[in-house]
């Protein structure tokens, strides 16, 4: 194993924590022996491609500084090779680092975990998601809640409220949505949904634990059915989302499979928040799809 890590930052990630986080991180990981490279980007492509040369160099690791969105990106780089991936989770939401027990919001620690994790063997190898040629390492959003993220991101006003006030307004708007969907390529069926989430891991949304039982080794997703309900309903069952007891409601259902095919639509599907595009895609589940530094 190389000396050498990669810190790949967000600069902007959590109302600018991520240029913050950087440098608590690279000093623990200094402190280590380590020697650290920053990558940064002009964009998203610009950083991707950074990262991916970084790994194609031969990096020991591939530190993903920021929120969700990074790590995301950084799944694009390492995703089905050897480098290990480790997160100093600053951002808004960072679903992807609580699913698996990493700090949060508390850089000296996760950088000195990664560092313990790269000298020590420290890491778990987890499932990812695929459509096309994205990965994903938590949830993939249709429907209700993709629909708030669409018009969430059309907002200008509502600050720290804006996914409040996207809510209320979808609701005002919502209609149940025709779905046709395929469980690991049987028969096809047609049903009406409020949404449907296929979890790797188990929230989206920086703690809604949509897919609350998925587990992020098992080689399966966990598939949220919400079926068709009202809006007093819906009222009533999104708050339980935040604590995962949504799962026993009777409008409520979960399937555990290794591939879905999704179309609806008029519906733009999300993974690990960022847009994904319209449907139908096919998602696959994908054991064993990224190394990461977990420190256990």
């Amino acid at each position: 194993m190389t000396s050498e890590i990669t810190l790949f930052v967000n600069p902007t990630a959590g109302r600018g924590r991520g240029a913050h986080a950087a440098q608590p991180a690279a000093s623990a990981l200094r402190d280590a022996g380590f020697a650290v490279r920053t990558v940064l980007g002009a964009d998203a492509d610009d950083a991707l491609r950074r990262a991916r040369e970084a790994v194609a160099a031969g990096t020991g690791a591939l530190i993903a500084v920021g929120g969700d969105g990074l790590v995301s990106l950084a799944l694009q780089a390492v995703a089905g090779t050897a480098t290990p991936l480790g997160v100093v989770a600053v951002g808004t939401g960072n679903d992807f680092a609580r699913a698996l027990g990493l700090p949060i919001r508390d850089p000296a620690a996760a950088g000195r975990l990664a560092a313990r994790a790269l000298k020590e063997g420290g890491h778990r190898d987890i499932d990812l998601g695929r459509v096309g040629d994205r990965w994903f390492g938590s949830v993939l959003a249709s429907g209700f809640d993709s629909r708030v993220n669409d018009r969430g991101n059309r907002m200008r006003f509502g600050g720290r409220f804006t996914y409040d006030l996207a809510i209320l307004a979808e609701l005002a708007a919502f209609r149940p949505i025709p779905y046709r969907i395929r469980l690991d390529g049987k028969e096809a069926t047609e049903i009406e949904a409020t949404l449907i989430a296929v979890g790797n891991g188990t929230s989206y949304g920086g703690g809604m634990r949509i897919c609350a039982d998925a587990e992020m080794d098992d080689g399966l997703f966990d598939v949220t059915v919400v079926g068709r309900c009202t809006r007093t309903t819906l009222l009533k069952v999104f708050p339980k989302v935040y604590r995962g007891t949504h799962l026993d409601h009777p409008a409520v259902t979960v399937r555990r499979v290794s591939s879905i095919e999704l179309a609806a639509a008029g519906v733009t599907a999300y993974a690990d928040g960022e847009p994904l595009g319209a449907l139908p895609l096919t998602a696959t589940c994908v054991p064993g799809a990224v190394r990461v530094l977990t420190g256990s």
